[in-house]
């Protein structure tokens, strides 16, 4: 079977029917390719370390989808971005390296797995979250760590499934209009199996976003209501604390997720219902959907408790540098309101100190004093 000829296949046929232009390995394709590997494996180990902190904790289910996710991303980017390399490196010459048509397929399904299952991921995170906030003890004891782990396994097969459905039904991945990359029949001539593909990949792909910003939505307004209603209690207040934070990592992996997969999701529909030919476009979403990988482990890198504190220490000196107006007022006025709430939280309830003359005033609770 020719890759480049005019297109009279049937729906068995996966090549697409344009010649392809020869095109060098770009410097961007490699820089973006290894600052993804570091930006993921660094963000993996910083997931881990979390979760080996917390593994008794209610935030262990969290960070274990959240280690799933990074390291879906990390293999990812391997896998894509290997591919991706081989085929510029070989001149997109696809009839020389790929006669058989086993790379294209392989390509194929690497492409709609590792971009299907951190959609997938991500809504889990989000359902599991809203579940701990709004319903704590129902989520306590049905999310042990035995089905923690079988959720995550049911993630990946789901979406490994949706990736071998072509190759199922006998409807392998076509090479693109760059010919640099493989995924569904999306031009040419096709019956509704190939276009009933793609749509269960985009509509996945568009609930997994609906219902992560639902259970987002629901999360926060349930924790600014807590806080408050309930400000004064001090491990309501800390449990909130640590709740906002992975509700600040979930929204920023949301946000990633609707800016990066949006628009192909989206471009993907709109080709396969108005058969018409976009591949410039669709090249271009996917280039922006690769930045997904990218961005996911910078949130758990930057969005981190510590990393906040220390940024609030910076603005804290900023602001003392420059006059002192109403809003710089308040602001060190909260900081140094956190630090010494800490500090007496950190102190002993009572003072007890022993003499026979001692004013009923120094046997007061601290902070009960008039």
């Amino acid at each position: 079977m020719s890759y480049n000829r005019t297109s009279k296949a049937g729906p068995s046929s996966s090549m697409y029917n344009e010649n392809c232009n020869k095109g060098d390995v770009s410097v961007t394709t490699v820089v973006n390719m290894t600052v993804g590997i570091v930006s993921n494996t660094l963000a993996f180990f910083i997931v881990l370390k979390a979760y080996r902190r917390f593994r008794l904790k209610s935030k262990a289910s969290f960070l274990l989808f959240a280690s799933g996710l990074v390291l879906t991303d990390l293999l990812g980017h391997v896998m894509n971005g290997s591919l991706a390399l081989y085929v510029y490196a070989s001149d997109k010459d696809w009839e020389s390296f790929d006669p058989k048509q086993i790379l294209c397929g392989f390509f194929g399904v690497c492409m709609t797995f590792f971009g299907l299952s951190p959609l997938l991921l991500g809504t889990i995170m989000a359902v599991e979250r809203c579940m701990g906030v709004t319903r704590p003890l129902f989520h306590s004891m049905a999310l042990t760590s035995n089905r923690i782990n079988r959720l995550l396994a049911l993630t990946w097969l789901l979406a490994l499934l949706v990736a071998l459905l072509p190759v199922l039904v006998q409807r392998p991945y076509q090479v693109q209009g760059s010919c640099s990359w493989c995924f569904f029949r999306m031009v040419g001539p096709r019956d509704w199996l190939d276009i009933l593909l793609p749509m269960i990949f985009s509509v996945l792909g568009l609930l997994s976003l609906l219902v992560s910003f639902v259970c987002n939505s629901v999360t926060g307004f349930t924790l600014l209501w807590s806080r408050l209603h309930r400000e004064h209690d001090y491990h309501r207040h800390h449990r909130s604390t640590i709740h906002f934070e992975m509700v600040c990592q979930l929204l920023a992996i949301m946000i990633v997720s609707c800016v990066c997969w949006g628009p192909l999701l989206v471009t993907i529909i709109i080709i396969t219902l108005q058969r018409q030919d976009a591949h410039g476009h669709l090249l271009l979403t996917v280039r922006l959907a690769t930045w997904n990988q990218i961005l996911d482990p910078w949130v758990y890198i930057l969005l981190r408790k510590a990393v906040l504190k220390r940024l609030l220490l910076l603005a804290q000196r900023c602001h003392s540098s420059r006059p002192k107006h109403a809003f710089g007022w308040r602001f060190s006025t909260l900081g140094s309101s956190v630090e010494t709430s800490s500090s007496v939280n950190s102190r002993p309830d009572f003072i007890c100190l022993d003499g026979p003359f001692l004013p009923d005033t120094l046997l007061r609770p601290i902070g009960h004093f008039p």
